[in-house]
């Protein structure tokens, strides 16, 4: 199913990939360049698994504090309840519901919570309200992942440089932040070039910690018995709150989690799920269960045990591993939200904003100038409120446990109506998913206070911008339609008494192809003449990530004079309106784009006092509206055959 775009200057948005270095080839239907399963899995080491694989710079230290009553002696209560928490969690959150259920959940070869959205709106048969809600709040939520992210992960490792030379201290949090604002400045070169290095870097990484981990194990195997999952329990059951605020740092091991399906059309099932299998996972285990048995045996290492699994002689050395696994993390993360970003805006739930592709091979690779500005802004604040990745902690866990159970109710809606389930079974294969997911949102909620409400304000923040956008777009579009002339009515009046003709074509944009473009009454009105071939064309989106090229443009003369045309691109694709006519070329319609004439009407929008929404909403629609790119620019259209016909609108 095809949805007509939301007019903005007589079109929207699209979006392509998830832009973290591993996009589709083009962005036309076309896949992946084939690649070896070796390269795949070793490039989803550095892609899907750079932020879950730096959490253990600081989840177990924070899930230790939290079981301790923030103690600076850990007790072996403490340690075992916590490392056996760790644990299950991996293998039941991370291991059966993402790496071994949820890939399954694939739309057209596509992961994450925009596709799953697409997904649960075809298996329920038509757009329902309540799910589009849900892929907003999910999206909202990422945002605060996206800037919590570079800034714990940054942060975490510099501060190995507390552990390695105290006497630097004081040059943690300048140097975070330093190092944050390249790694943004660094965003419009692309990451084509340093993408190669991803999963060789990563791969390093995680074969560091596991042998840092296993070594100190060796000396104290009785840690090993944390693997018993009633150390856990029996630690929830006997702590009451504590217990709660433990959970909000176990949580902490977990991030990262949806990574790995959002990832799952740039590397494919397999890879990821071989990749978590017999690297990612183990070496974590080892590491948390490393850090455990320091822990034991100097309680007082719970400052900061990760860095001091390792001898003093390369400590040096491994926060400079720590501080290029976390950029690479970091990366990921950025060039995740520039994805959704233009998902979001395929969709109709943002303006316009400019995309600039960094690569001429993978589409996915893109750069978002002003949700780039947005995230350096928000990361730096955040750090300049927070200062250390400890505080940060207690911000982090809301992000990632909200998306998490946005995830688990879409999977429910899919699992049942999509794959045919009986209720009863995806009850039971669900529902304690559910439960637990609901339960780290709970105990991470009990954060709100000392810094969990910076996430739910950059959400609820989020979340009124879309929605606003959302409504706005519909209002002004049912405003537009009422105002238009139906399409063959003009035609049938014009084609009776045919005004003036030029040579050439023109191409007017449109949101509804049934309705006469604003462009084109505007351009009768004050030209008074009519080109010899005119073109309607509609861009639609689909609840797929990409159309094929055969499906992409649908070509229908109406008359001697008028033509339409409907374009079809995916949630995960970018348009090319000069491609896209080429293909109706083949179709049988004669394209020069150097005697074509694309007619876009600009509108400027103003406040209405019946516009159905609040007054500080309209201001905001507008003021999106001002700031949204141009129509030119966004579909790709050469500026030199372009022409705007300004309008005023009221919303």
């Amino acid at each position: 199913m095809a949805h007509p775009m939301p007019t903005q200057n007589e079109g929207t948005a699209a979006a392509n990939g998830n832009g973290n270095g591993h996009g589709h080839s083009n962005g036309n239907g076309h896949g992946p360049p084939k690649t070896s399963m070796w390269s795949l899995v070793v490039g989803s080491i550095g892609v899907v698994y750079g932020d879950i694989g730096t959490s253990p710079l600081y989840a177990f230290r924070e899930a230790t504090l939290a079981a301790n009553g923030h103690s600076p002696l850990a007790t072996e209560p403490a340690v075992f309840g916590v490392l056996s928490l760790i644990l299950w969690s991996l293998i039941i959150i991370v291991t059966l519901k993402y790496v071994l259920i949820l890939v399954r959940a694939d739309n057209n070869g596509e992961g994450g919570t925009i596709a799953l959205m697409a997904l649960t709106q075809r298996a329920l048969g038509k757009p329902r309200n309540i799910i589009m809600l849900l892929g907003v709040i999910a999206a909202a939520f990422f945002y605060g992942d996206a800037v919590i992210t570079p800034a714990i992960s940054v942060l975490s490792a510099v501060e190995g440089l507390e552990v390695a030379a105290p006497a630097l201290d004081h040059y943690v949090m300048p140097l975070a932040i330093v190092i944050l604002i390249g790694l943004f400045m660094v965003q419009s070169r692309g990451t084509a070039k340093v993408g190669a290095f991803f999963g060789p870097v990563m791969a390093i990484w995680f074969i560091v910690i596991g042998i840092g981990g296993a070594v100190t194990v060796f000396s104290n195997p009785r840690i090993l018995l944390a693997v018993n999952p009633l150390y856990g329990v029996e630690f929830l059951l006997q702590n009451g709150m504590i217990g709660m605020f433990t959970l909000g740092g176990v949580v902490l091991a977990v991030t990262g989690a949806e990574a790995l399906y959002a990832d799952l059309g740039h590397f494919g099932r397999k890879p990821i799920q071989l990749a978590w299998l017999f690297c990612v996972l183990p070496a974590l285990i080892l590491n948390y269960f490393g850090q455990g048995a320091l822990v034991l045996a100097r309680p007082d290492a719970i400052i900061n045990p990760f860095f001091l699994l390792f001898p003093e002689l390369v400590r040096i050395p491994v926060v400079i591993l720590a501080t290029a696994a976390t950029v690479i993390a970091s990366q990921a993360v950025i060039t995740g939200a520039y994805s959704i970003s233009r998902q979001a805006i395929q969709l109709g739930l943002l303006p316009r904003l400019e995309i600039r592709h960094t690569s001429e091979i993978f589409a996915g690779q893109i750069f978002m100038p002003r949700i780039n500005l947005f995230l350096l802004i928000a990361v730096v604040l955040l750090i300049g409120l927070f200062r250390n990745s400890s505080a940060l902690a207690s911000a982090y866990g809301i992000a990632v446990t909200g998306t998490m159970v946005v995830t688990t109710m879409l999977t429910f809606v899919l699992i049942w109506r999509g794959w045919k389930w009986s209720l009863l079974a995806t009850i039971g294969l669900v529902v304690p998913f559910f439960i637990i997911d609901v339960t780290f949102l709970s105990a991470n909620l009990l954060k709100i206070v000392d810094g969990g409400w910076f996430p739910v304000a950059l959400g609820i923040f989020i979340m009124i911008v879309m929605l606003t956008w959302r409504r706005g777009s519909r209002i002004l579009f049912d405003k537009t339609r009422r105002m238009e002339v139906p399409l063959d009515s003009l035609v049938k009046r014009l084609e009776s008494k045919l005004p003036p003709r030029v040579p050439g074509t023109a191409v007017f944009l449109t949101g509804d192809p049934s309705s006469t473009p604003t462009a084109l009454l505007h351009s009768l009105k004050h030209y008074k003449v009519l080109h010899e071939h005119n073109v309607i064309l509609t861009i639609m989106t689909a609840d797929m990530p990409r159309v094929s090229l055969a499906d992409r443009v649908q070509f229908e003369p109406f008359s001697d004079t008028f033509s339409r045309m409907t374009v079809r691109y995916g949630f995960m694709e970018s348009p090319n309106l000069p491609k896209a006519l080429a293909i109706a070329r083949k179709q049988g319609w004669s394209f020069d784009i150097m005697s074509t004439s694309f007619f876009l009407s600009r509108r400027v929008v103003r406040p209405s006092k019946d516009s159905g929404m609040p007054h500080w909403q309209d201001r905001l629609f507008i003021l999106l509206a001002r700031n949204a790119d141009d129509a030119s620019s966004y579909f790709q259209i050469p500026t030199d055959r372009v022409v705007e016909i300004g309008t005023q609108v009221t919303v």
